[in-house]
């Protein structure tokens, strides 16, 4: 799955745009990475939302553990990969049909976030059990809420493409040809919201998030990291 915005939508990290000017590496454009997707993935789809945002999927090499899928709802755009183990429980906790799959639950879920603001986001995020990684994008307010389970058991990365724009994906060697050594492992256990500004742990929400720049033969440009000691935050 691919996830594509530009600065409009969300500014890219400062700490990805140092990498790639630390260590200069060939990058490409947004829509050239949406093409090289398309080109090299099976039956793939995209889809361009509003001027500043695209998706692209397919269903080709999809682990049937870990099944990708896509719906929209209410001007909400959602990209979800993997399965929910208590995907049961939370339908009932949101009043969702028995048909309801994970992308629909985590698109109401998100609706829960924004409606009844200032409800925690790690609150939300934290109810979520399994693996799992999605890209939400709520066109009504602009605003873009990306999280990784707490065991990083979907793979999920970040980087800036030549021209500015943050991209999302689950495919390394995807973002690694378009986006250089501004590169990163999205963190297991975070979540990503322009309406909160920064990435933040879900787990351990007070603990503050840093980047640790990488060696000049690693592929990812820095690695970020949970601060001090795991306290599991209440999700209750």
């Amino acid at each position: 799955m691919l996830g594509v915005f530009s600065s409009a939508i969300v500014s890219p990290p400062e700490e990805l745009v140092a990498a790639g000017c630390r260590t200069p590496s060939p990058k490409i454009t947004a829509d050239a990475l949406v093409k090289r997707f398309l080109d090299t993935n099976s039956s793939a789809v995209s889809m361009q939302i509003g001027d500043h945002g695209q998706f692209a999927y397919s269903h080709h090499n999809e682990s049937a553990l870990q099944p990708r899928s896509f719906a929209v709802k209410d001007e909400i755009f959602c990209l979800f990969e993997g399965a929910l183990d208590n995907l049961g429980s939370l339908k009932q906790q949101y009043g969702l049909a028995k048909s309801a799959n994970e992308v629909i639950l985590v698109i109401e879920a998100y609706k829960a976030l924004r409606d009844r603001a200032p409800y925690p986001p790690n609150h939300v995020v934290g109810h979520l059990i399994g693996s799992f990684a999605f890209i939400v994008f709520d066109m009504s307010t602009s605003t873009l809420f990306v999280a990784s389970d707490q065991f990083g058991k979907v793979p999920l990365y970040w980087g800036i493409t030549a021209d500015g724009y943050v991209a999302f994906a689950d495919n390394a060697d995807l973002l690694k040809g378009a986006c250089g050594k501004s590169l990163a492992s999205f963190p297991q256990g975070c979540f990503f919201s322009t309406a909160v500004g920064e990435l933040r742990s879900y787990e351990n929400p007070k603990n503050k998030i840093t980047a640790v720049p990488a060696e000049e033969e690693e592929i990812w440009g820095a690695t970020f990291k949970v601060e001090g000691p795991a306290v599991l935050a209440a999700t209750e």
